[in-house]
């Protein structure tokens, strides 16, 4: 059973508003040092959307859920009684005053700065009305030793580990600012056996809740022992404080500084960072503040610099005397670091999965082959540029780059009736998406359609480098049963010359060095044409023999072009090519808004038996 002055313990649990992923990790971080049996923090609650979120349990992940309601969280969760609110300025307001209604949820830390002053005065009013608390607004929260912490309270793991936060110690600590605090819990852990519980109550004119009346909660709990406070310039509640203990109701020794006493050798009224440090009349001056608690016999240190040897003359006595026991060190377990952290640090190092020697997108302009994509644009490299720097990873020359450009476009289309068009406009018409269309005509590219730009090159470099006489290689080829590819077109003839072959031809002649495969390809042309006149050196042979040709002149070795046809380069200008085809048809088959199509009965030769043949 939790006593009254507890608002948190070992097994408080709480949800977070906002997206705050780091703060929630560093809650978690905070647990595993504390070594807590459960996490903290049971959900998020991001109106944007559900799911969950994976974070980190020391070594391991788990799922923290994602809510997208507060009412349903709490419902779903009602161990859960501390919120911390991240929402922003704009709905802060409304987030804890749907909190302050649900019975299961406690503790309210408000974040945000900058909540209009009759909101917050509404809030406090609303939680003291319904018994429950509110950190903030305009707050980091605060921490419970070896218990719980509110987000990015008590900043770095560092810092939590100097502090000796992973442990409860004697000192109840409660200040304005959570700068400061997180200063203050160094200073307590080194004069004393460290901190209780520390809470940051913010800097706002009307704070949920008071420096006293966390004081008074802690003047309860038997485990604190000495009261520490910084307040700052500004406001009248240290009076509170001082009047408290003239009253009796603090009875414990209380070390407390209230900051800002530069602001008299400062010209007129100062607005120090918080909205209410600032100083309207004498009796809200630092130094009239600790004048008042000096006077009630609060230990009030000379200036900011004696606060730590005051604590620790105080802790002293308190351990001589007998009323504090100092708490036992104890060694917590080590926080593994993000990856990202370590990497960034520079203290780990795996090896990778992926190797990309072509293209890198990590800085602010991406490169091809280490040409900047501006650089590509500018210099008018062209499809066959890129190609050349992607494919090849060679900067090729601008011819090169023209005649790539000229393959393209011849082979972009050869009409509606050859395969890949065909299978193409008939998915277009079965209602299927671009990609599948396309696809549907892609996968028709083969040995017998597109596919013979490849063997073209493989078949003619065979035979030139076999020293093979044109008509010993045509012989071979038909001893072996195998049809030379790139040879043979259904339509042209010596007599009626293919124009795409002879553009490339010419184009070949001017601005290559050489072209002997293409020159062995046409004495080959020469032995096939005296069977049939129409068994010419087609477009995919022409294309496949020059591309070799280009190779050779563009410095690339025997086993690199080999490796390249192993690996069906050559045929990927024809894809390429012709994609732009296939995505022609489908867009034209949209828009004639076509029907399915049905093949006509008539077209097909039905030669199905009467019976099946039986057997066994």
């Amino acid at each position: 059973m939790r006593a009254d002055y507890e608002l948190f313990t070992v097994d408080t649990q709480a949800f977070i508003y906002g997206e705050q992923l780091r703060a929630a990790q560093r809650m978690l971080d905070f647990d595993y040092l504390c070594r807590r049996a459960k996490p903290s923090v049971v959900a998020l609650v991001t109106p944007e959307r559900g799911g969950f979120e994976k974070l980190f349990w020391g070594t391991k992940e788990i799922r923290i859920p994602r809510i997208t309601n507060l009412t349903e969280a709490a419902a779903r969760f009602p161990e859960a009684d501390v919120l911390v609110n991240f929402a922003s300025q704009r709905s802060a307001y409304d987030v804890t005053v749907e909190a302050l209604e649900i019975p299961t949820i406690r503790t309210i830390a408000v974040i945000a700065e900058g909540i209009p002053e009759r909101q917050s005065r509404r809030m406090a009013a609303l939680a003291k009305a319904n018994g429950k608390w509110i950190i903030g607004p305009a707050t980091v929260g605060g921490v419970k030793a070896g218990c719980f912490k509110i987000g990015n309270a008590a900043g770095t793991m560092d810092n939590i580990r100097e502090a000796k936060l992973f442990r409860p110690g004697s000192v109840g600590f409660v200040s304005v600012s959570g700068g400061l605090s997180n200063e203050a819990y160094n200073i307590v852990a080194r004069a004393t056996d460290g901190l209780n519980e520390g809470i940051a109550i913010g800097g706002d004119a009307f704070p949920g809740s008071t420096l006293l009346e966390h004081l008074l909660r802690f003047e309860q709990n038997p485990a604190i022992k000495l009261l520490v406070s910084l307040g700052e310039v500004g406001g009248t509640k240290e009076y509170e404080i001082a009047e408290a203990v003239k009253a009796g109701k603090i009875t414990r020794p209380l070390v407390m500084w209230v900051s800002g006493t530069c602001a008299k050798v400062l010209p007129g009224q100062v607005q120090f960072g918080h909205a209410g440090a600032r100083a309207d009349s004498a009796a809200e001056t630092a130094d009239a503040k600790n004048a008042a608690l000096r006077e009630a016999g609060v230990i009030v240190p000379k200036s900011f610099d004696d606060y730590g040897l005051r604590i620790k003359e105080t802790y002293d006595r308190l351990v001589e005397a007998g009323p504090i026991v100092p708490a036992a060190d104890v060694t917590p377990p080590s926080i593994p670091l993000d990856y990202a952290q370590a990497r960034a640090e520079g203290l780990v190092r795996r090896p990778t999965n992926f190797v990309s020697t072509i293209c890198d997108e990590r800085g602010d302009v991406h490169t091809y082959c280490g040409v900047p994509i501006n650089r590509v644009i500018e210099e008018r490299y062209g499809i066959g540029g890129v190609i050349g720097l992607l494919w090849f990873k060679k900067d090729i020359p601008p011819y090169a780059r023209e005649f790539i450009d000229i393959v393209l476009q011849i082979i972009a289309d050869h009409g509606p009736a050859v395969s890949g068009a065909h299978n193409t406009i008939v998915a277009a018409r079965a209602g299927k998406d671009l990609i599948s269309s396309l696809v549907s005509g892609i996968l028709t590219i083969g040995p017998r359609f597109g596919g013979a730009v490849n063997g073209a090159a493989e078949h003619f470099l065979h035979g030139l480098r076999s020293g093979l006489a044109p008509r010993q290689f045509v012989d071979e080829m038909r001893k072996r049963n195998v049809r030379i590819q790139g040879i043979g077109h259904r339509l042209h003839s010596l007599e009626n010359p293919d124009a795409r072959v002879e553009l490339m031809k010419a184009f070949a002649r001017k601005h290559f060095r050489g072209t002997p495969l293409l020159d062995y390809a046409l004495a080959v042309e020469q032995v096939t044409t005296q069977k049939k006149g129409n068994l010419i050196l087609n477009v995919d042979g022409c294309i496949g023999v020059l591309l070799v040709d280009l190779l050779v002149e563009l410095r690339f070795s025997d086993e690199e072009i080999d490796e390249m046809i192993r690996a069906g380069l050559f045929n990927a200008f024809f894809v390429l090519g012709r994609s732009v085809g296939l995505i022609g048809h489908y867009f034209d088959q949209v828009r004639l808004e076509q029907d399915l199509y049905r093949h006509p009965l008539d077209d097909i030769l039905y030669d199905v038996p009467q019976a099946p043949e039986k057997v066994g």
